[in-house]
């Protein structure tokens, strides 16, 4: 009877640890399961992120793109602007905004001379008003130059004296600070009208002032 007895117990003992088994087993596989779900959730997060950062990349190419066509199509002397501020980091944006040039009939230099002219002071108070307009941090790169009469030396000290004289009135007259401006001369070797004429070596006693962000 004892034997019988001993026999049942050892029966249920291991119904009761095959129970437990399959419980163990079920719960094992139930938070595998919700692991294997949770890891999915979490790759697909993180597809979601390289394909946002992969379409801001495309984006970040095809605005550089743009720029870089848009500098393709600036004058030399903005181009030229453009890479000296950026080399210098005086850009928050690196984009070229305008440019303006003081050689019409009414505000061009006289020979061999870097006097403003009152054409030319009204010219520059109109670009002054425009920047207070814009309100913007911008840099002013100023270019001087000249006809081809005289030696490459003197026509180089005398576009920097035309330079110079526009940044000097844009800063006492305007208060434009002086580190946001910069000045160059080209002297005679960046002519844009024919210097065998009068008009023409007229048209290139000139300033231009190339306006960058």
């Amino acid at each position: 009877m004892r034997t019988q007895a001993l026999a049942v117990f050892a029966g249920v003992v291991a119904l009761g640890l095959g129970a437990a088994g399959c419980a163990t087993k079920t719960y094992v596989q139930e938070q595998v399961g919700q692991a294997s779900k949770a890891t999915d959730v979490k790759v697909g997060e993180v597809q979601k992120q390289v394909e946002t950062t992969q379409m801001d990349v495309a984006a970040l190419k095809t605005a550089n793109g743009e720029q870089d066509t848009k500098i393709a199509q600036l004058s030399d002397s903005a181009r030229e602007a453009l890479a000296r501020a950026q080399e210098a980091g005086k850009l928050a944006k690196g984009k070229f905004l305008f440019e303006v040039t003081l050689t019409d009939e009414g505000v061009q230099f006289g020979f061999n001379s870097s006097e403003l002219s009152p054409a030319a002071k009204a010219a520059l108070d109109a670009f002054a008003e425009k920047l207070r307009g814009d309100n913007r941090n911008v840099y002013i790169e100023i270019q001087g130059h000249t006809d081809n009469s005289g030696s490459a030396d003197f026509n180089l000290a005398l576009g920097q004296e035309r330079a110079e004289n526009v940044m000097r009135y844009l800063n006492m007259q305007h208060g434009v600070p002086l580190h946001r401006m910069n000045v160059i001369s080209y002297g005679a070797t960046k002519p844009i009208a024919d210097n065998a004429t009068k008009d023409g070596r007229a048209k290139n006693r000139r300033v231009t002032l190339v306006v960058l962000a």
